[in-house]
């Protein structure tokens, strides 16, 4: 039925679930058709990311089950000193090292609108993931796409940002005061 939606409407927004839907509480699944159909996935979560003033989205976000981000940081009304980068679609994400050194920053979700919070994360990590195309891509990132990444990537595990920032480690993090952003 997903599919059937996103393709009678390829352009528009979809929208996006909030915190309580069952979606949004889901382990993602492995993308395994790399086609038209997740291109128009991928097209549509980007306008639905910009209506909302995001930085990234995740699949599960727009009712997807698929295990898909975007990242797309631009300084905007929510994040007015985020860096400026071209989207990137990441299909299927595996983390595959993070730095001992966290940062705390503050975030926000489109699945929890209107509030804040303060997280910690890895200051960097080394990634994996499949573009639309299908070709694994590896890369390091630091500082505030690291963020965006560990933040949609969390989305995939179903993992909302209310859930992480009730997390022990958080409050266990903020006491012991470590490096802050």
């Amino acid at each position: 039925m997903f599919k059937d939606e996103m393709l009678q409407a390829p352009s528009q927004p979809l929208p996006i679930a909030l915190v309580g839907e069952a979606i949004l509480k889901e382990h993602a699944i492995e993308v395994r058709d790399f086609d038209t159909a997740l291109s128009q996935l991928a097209e549509q979560m980007a306008l639905s990311m910009v209506a909302a003033n995001g930085v990234g989205i995740a699949a599960p976000q727009v009712h997807s089950p698929l295990a898909l981000f975007i990242m797309a940081s631009r300084p905007n009304e929510r994040y007015p000193d985020a860096p400026l980068m071209d989207p990137v679609v990441v299909v299927n994400p595996q983390i595959l090292s993070a730095s001992a050194e966290l940062v705390s920053g503050e975030e926000g979700c489109l699945s929890v609108p209107g509030q804040r919070f303060s997280i910690w994360r890895h200051q960097t990590i080394v990634v994996r993931y499949q573009d639309l195309a299908g070709h694994w891509q590896q890369t390091e990132l630091t500082g505030f796409i690291a963020r965006i990444f560990q933040h949609e990537f969390d989305h995939l595990q179903g993992i909302t940002l209310l859930e992480r920032s009730q997390m022990p480690e958080q409050t266990v993090m903020a006491q012991a005061g470590n490096h802050q952003a």
